[in-house]
């Protein structure tokens, strides 16, 4: 995962499935989608009749959403995923979007999460930690926004629900670091070392509780760092 800065005249879309996530988490979500560009479309999916929704409906007129009436017209089965789906397309085939950030929970949008990567459209997943691997996985960077550090929280401990740093993450950091270009002290780019991971895998520091890639090696005594004047390079210590 390299560090980008933000792209101001990148034209983001955001699809909001409201039935799968939560209100709480969409400023943060906004706030990471500017890695990306500007989010400029904003639209919120669901059934606003249903009394469960009220939160969203609140947050509507504040973060100019576009909010999107889908009519629950069989039990158990919900016409969200459908128009979300149609309106992703939609905006993919325009060719007046340069990112999607998907906010949900529902592994049914793997496929179309698969679809806009194929164009070499980077979409960004936002799901709590009860979100199936096949949709994380599926998206360029998942983020997992309950796992996001408060302002007391101390990050990649696995306190509150930040996920706990364990030996398959220091695997995927080691394999990138064997396989980037190294210099005779071993230290390799930590923008190539982040490539190569997000290569292989939607992980994000930000699901450990740290914002950027750099503090979380940063904190991992499997490895050293060296700050250049060309950026933060990085070594297996263990």
């Amino acid at each position: 995962m390299s560090e980008r800065k933000p792209r101001e005249s990148s034209n983001i879309a955001l699809l909001i499935d409201a039935d799968n996530a939560s209100p709480a988490t969409l400023d943060p979500a906004l706030t990471i989608l500017g890695d990306l560009g500007t989010v400029n479309v904003r639209r919120v999916y669901g059934n606003w009749s249903k009394v469960a929704l009220k939160g969203w409906s609140q947050l509507v007129h504040r973060h100019a959403l576009e909010p999107q009436q889908q009519f629950d017209l069989t039990k158990g089965k919900n016409a969200t995923d459908m128009k979300m789906t149609i309106d992703a397309m939609d905006l993919l085939y325009g060719g007046h979007v340069d990112g999607f950030g998907l906010m949900t929970s529902d592994s049914d949008f793997m496929p179309l999460a698969i679809r806009i990567r194929q164009n070499g459209t980077p979409v960004y997943g936002f799901g709590s930690s009860r979100t199936p691997e096949a949709f994380r996985e599926a998206c360029t960077r998942f983020i997992d926004l309950e796992a996001l550090p408060g302002d007391e929280e101390t990050p990649g401990t696995g306190k509150g629900t930040a996920t706990p740093i364990d030996e398959e993450l220091i695997k995927l950091l080691s394999d990138a670091w064997k396989a980037s270009k190294r210099d005779d002290d071993g230290y390799a780019s930590l923008s190539e070392v982040g490539q190569r991971v997000a290569n292989r895998s939607s992980f994000d520091a930000r699901s450990y509780g740290f914002s950027r890639l750099s503090e979380l090696v940063q904190s991992l005594p499997n490895f050293a760092t060296e700050k250049r004047e060309s950026g933060l390079f990085v070594r297996r210590l263990r």
